[in-house]
């Protein structure tokens, strides 16, 4: 047994000592950019005492234009945020501030290199938040993949995927991950249930490399993990997994994301973003603690060092 320890430990300290994904400069999200671009817009017209209707109106734009600049589903041009200002009677600070705020948001992010393959605006929104916390059920959280363990889950979801294709998806993968090396990271609390560690890939020796990795993981001052026990029974996860972007300003509140094979959610509502929080916190109590968690994962990675992938 002493043996497996010290072959797992040497293993280990050899992973933590390869190079990782390169840390890449905290640009920001002009998807976030968007939506506090679109919230000013709206609390200016309202502050101005005017509707929809009659903002469009004197602006010589159709209503649906100003509601899609309202609601982030349209970026606006500087020319339109000028104009949109001197009706509702902005200050000359205010205007400044939402001028550059305008540019800011039609900025291209580093992911839209990877449009074919980052084709919502999760990844946009994942880049600027603070923390992240994520109950993930199914697959280890893509921030934490190894590249075998990447291409075990494209493979598996598409058995079709050609070399191209999937070396252009792990390229992805591999920028995304860097948002948790770079300065400034956000915290992530993912809590993974034992499935998930459970679950190996066919190919020998991808899981445990995963374990290793997520041991490793662990120890880096921004990330925390828990599992969630089979022991556990029925709980407050059982439905979906789901992750919930913070951030650092007051302006830009928190929001939902939730995956599901009919397509993806995003939720802003602040009653339903606090109530998805709320479910992270009774999954967060009654996962194993991250002490525990952590010697699991690495008790199962010795274990399928020892046996296989599949024993």
């Amino acid at each position: 047994m002493q043996l497996v320890h010290d072959f797992l430990e040497i293993r280990l300290q050899r992973y933590e000592r390869l190079p990782h994904a390169p840390v890449m400069t905290g640009i920001k999200s002009p998807t976030v950019r968007h939506r506090r671009l679109a919230r000013e817009l709206r609390r200016h017209r309202e502050r101005a005492g005017l509707t929809t209707e009659a903002a469009s109106d004197r602006l010589g734009w159709s209503r649906t234009k100003l509601v899609r600049f309202e609601a982030a589903r349209t970026r606006p041009t500087p020319a339109d945020v000028g104009a949109a200002l001197d009706l509702y009677g902005a200050d000359l600070p205010e205007r400044a501030a939402l001028m550059e705020l305008a540019r800011q948001a039609r900025q291209r992010g580093w992911w839209t290199a990877y449009s074919d393959v980052f084709q919502s605006s999760f990844v946009a929104l994942e880049d600027e938040a603070s923390s992240i916390h994520a109950w993930h059920p199914q697959v280890i959280p893509g921030l934490l993949q190894t590249d075998a363990y990447a291409h075990a889950v494209i493979s598996a979801a598409d058995e079709n995927v050609d070399r191209t294709t999937w070396e252009r998806r792990l390229q992805a993968r591999l920028a995304r991950r860097a948002l948790l090396s770079r300065p400034a990271a956000p915290t992530l609390h993912a809590v993974l249930d034992e499935a998930v560690i459970r679950r190996s890939p066919t190919t020998p020796g991808v899981m445990a490399e995963q374990l290793l990795s997520l041991v490793a993981a662990a120890r880096r001052p921004n990330i925390t993990l828990q599992v969630m026990p089979f022991s556990a029974g029925m709980h407050s996860g059982l439905d979906s997994g789901f992750v919930v972007l913070g951030y650092s300003e007051p302006e830009d509140p928190s929001v939902a994301y939730i995956e599901t094979i009919g397509g993806e959610l995003y939720v802003e509502s602040s009653i339903h973003v606090d109530r998805i929080t709320m479910s992270f916190e009774r999954i967060r109590n009654a996962a194993w603690s991250p002490g525990e968690s952590v010697a699991f994962i690495a008790a199962t990675a010795k274990e399928v060092s020892r046996h296989g992938e599949h024993a």
